[in-house]
């Protein structure tokens, strides 16, 4: 039989499973932070004698980034750059990465804590694709080109591409006792993409007729932004003013766009913005605000801010209201955010990703009485305001979830177990 590995490279995160006919399991990696299933996509490079950069994945990669302020590269939700044409490239201390050496150093930390998996002698390897790649005119032929680049530095005799929720949707559909008209909703970090597939059985034997995809480049990374933008961002100083000659002004909100990302926050540090905001702090009405933006930034709490954030985020999964605290911000970062709150932050992502929704019925001519069953998957799927959508156009009945973290890459490892995997790749769908 061949044995197949299905990669979901994420945004977030990324999972390595591996599969031999019906069977699969997850690829455990050892990494110096301890053992996972789930890897965080992210690098981090450091000098390591003259020519020889150091390099970590996922926890490590955080660990030295954080230990090793101001001495360390740090890159993370790689994914987004894929579809660019626009990014041709980064210098890591003085040498150029073009994508394709990104992700593959990257899977090559996945290997090696894995213990020296994606072996391209062991069989064929089938990754993740969303609908729709994250940023403005993403090229998709573009991305598949980086990925076979990277994929192909392992020796893989075979490399295929599967859209993620079409791999969600197999995962799933395993277990259904009937023929059934499926949508599958995937909530990444960086994407939401969904895809309606006709599920069959004939003779014993699983098939699917795709009838549909659509996405759009929205997900939970945009709802912690959220949060960030309405309780952190005015603590430190955003719709303040400051003193200019005999004009009063608004500090540039373009300072507060940084917390898009945690690790922009170190960077920042470097940049002239920064010296700029830190001269902003005399002619500033609140200066002590500004004070506070400048002592996050010189005391590298980017990775902490974002944790307490991510926590916020998930406790009001659970509850309606929950207390926001971050210490470094002061008494007055000390809030309590009630879910109706967080739910009109996040309104006009939600709109989007009710389009997306409403613009994959429209493609196929269906409406939501013609599915059968709808299959949410990734960690946004857990936020009631996401799950109230489907809720309100399907029968809860209609509505299942599961395996939010590894259901993509099992599915693509299942797929590429299959003898006809190429009706399954995204260049035939």
């Amino acid at each position: 039989m061949t044995t197949a590995y299905g990669l979901d490279f994420g945004t977030t995160n990324s999972v390595l499973a591996t599969a031999t006919g019906t069977s699969t399991q997850s690829v455990l990696m050892h990494t110096p932070a301890g053992e996972t299933d789930t890897l965080r996509t992210a690098l981090s490079f450091m000098k390591s004698g003259m020519r020889e950069l150091a390099c970590e994945a996922g926890p490590a990669a955080i660990a030295q980034f954080i230990d090793n302020p101001g001495e360390c590269r740090f890159l993370q939700s790689i994914k987004t750059f894929a579809a660019s044409p626009l990014f041709q490239g980064t210098l890591i201390f003085s040498k150029r990465f073009a994508f394709e050496d990104i992700m593959h150093a990257f899977l090559s930390r996945l290997r090696d804590y894995a213990g020296d998996a994606l072996d391209g002698r062991a069989g064929r390897v089938v990754v993740g694709r969303p609908v729709r790649f994250a940023g403005s005119n993403p090229d998709e032929r573009l991305a598949t080109e980086r990925y076979n680049a990277a994929l192909g530095r392992f020796g893989f005799p075979e490399i295929y591409h599967v859209y993620e929720p079409v791999a969600a949707a197999f995962y799933f559909a395993r277990n259904l006792e009937r023929d059934a008209t499926v949508l599958v909703a995937d909530f990444g970090g960086g994407t939401t993409d969904y895809s309606l597939i006709r599920f069959e059985s004939h003779a014993g034997r699983m098939t699917a007729t795709p009838l549909g995809h659509s996405g759009v480049g929205v997900a939970g990374d945009n709802f912690d932004f959220r949060i960030i933008d309405n309780i952190v961002s005015p603590i430190i100083g955003k719709g303040s003013m400051f003193r200019s000659f005999d004009k009063v002004l608004e500090v540039p909100s373009s300072y507060y766009a940084n917390f898009g990302r945690w690790n922009q926050l170190s960077i920042f540090k470097t940049l002239r913005d920064f010296a700029e905001l830190k001269k902003l702090v005399q002619a500033s009405l609140e200066p002590e605000k500004l004070e506070t933006f400048v002592d996050l930034i010189e005391m590298d709490e980017g990775y902490p801010l974002y944790q307490a954030v991510s926590a916020t985020k998930m406790r009001l999964s659970a509850a309606e209201e929950t207390e926001f605290s971050f210490p470094p911000l002061g008494e007055g970062a000390r809030q309590v955010v009630r879910r109706t709150d967080f739910e009109s932050w996040i309104a006009p992502e939600l709109q989007q990703i009710e389009s997306a929704l409403d613009d994959v019925l429209a493609k196929t001519s269906m409406t939501a009485g013609d599915i059968d069953k709808v299959f949410l998957t990734g960690g946004t799927s857990f936020v009631p305001a996401v799950r109230r959508l489907f809720e309100q156009r399907f029968d809860r009945g209609r509505i299942e979830s599961g395996g939010e973290l590894l259901s993509i890459a099992h599915g693509l490892a299942l797929i590429g177990a299959r003898d006809d995997i190429a009706d399954w790749s995204a260049r035939s769908i």
